[in-house]
């Protein structure tokens, strides 16, 4: 069986992608938080691949500065999650507006746990303005844009103090990435 070592941002995409389209798939996640200290995602990878003979990332760069690149496995395009999602509206979007800060339908549900407490705002919120100060727009990526994970990119925004833009993309992009990966194993 095919082995896909995933962040956990993108876990349950790939397993959903992988049930719609039939494929045998062992998805192995990768903790999220990882992304707040992405000098330890490449060992959190090589750890989780021991004991499988044919196995793809499903990762973008994700701040590893080629760390990921050079386990010699194939991984997803992109530097991001969302790149992984819609790499042309991604690129669009910044050229619009570079103060983009960009959700994800993951990203936006684990907010407060991701990304608020993480940076310590729940005990710091003064700290808001320095670390979002740049930010311009909140761009929610939607895969699947229902009315909670709505709300959640909303309250997102509204944490940060910035209008949301919506987009909704689907998961066709991380589907394609998916299927050319899966082919290059065999």
């Amino acid at each position: 069986m095919k082995a896909v070592v995933a962040c956990g941002a993108l876990a349950l995409d790939v397993r959903r992608i992988a049930r719609r389209r039939g494929w045998e798939l062992k998805v192995i996640p990768v903790p999220a938080l990882l992304h707040n200290h992405p000098e330890r995602i490449d060992t959190a990878v090589t750890e989780l691949m021991e004991g499988h003979d044919v196995v793809a990332l499903a990762y973008g760069d994700c701040g590893t500065y080629g760390a990921l690149d050079r386990l010699g496995f194939p991984r997803l395009e992109g530097d991001h999650c969302y790149d992984v999602f819609a790499r042309a509206e991604v690129q669009l979007a910044l050229e619009e507006e570079p103060g983009t800060y960009f959700l994800t339908d993951f990203l936006a549900r684990t907010f407060e746990h991701t990304v608020w407490r993480e940076l310590g705002l729940d005990r710091h919120p003064e700290l808001c303005e320095d670390y979002f100060r740049h930010y311009t727009r909140v761009l929610w990526l939607a895969q699947r844009a229902t009315p909670a994970t709505r709300v959640a990119a909303e309250r997102a925004a509204q944490r940060i103090g910035r209008p949301l833009v919506v987009r909704e993309v689907g998961d066709a992009g991380l589907e394609r990435q998916l299927e050319a990966l899966l082919d290059r194993l065999g």
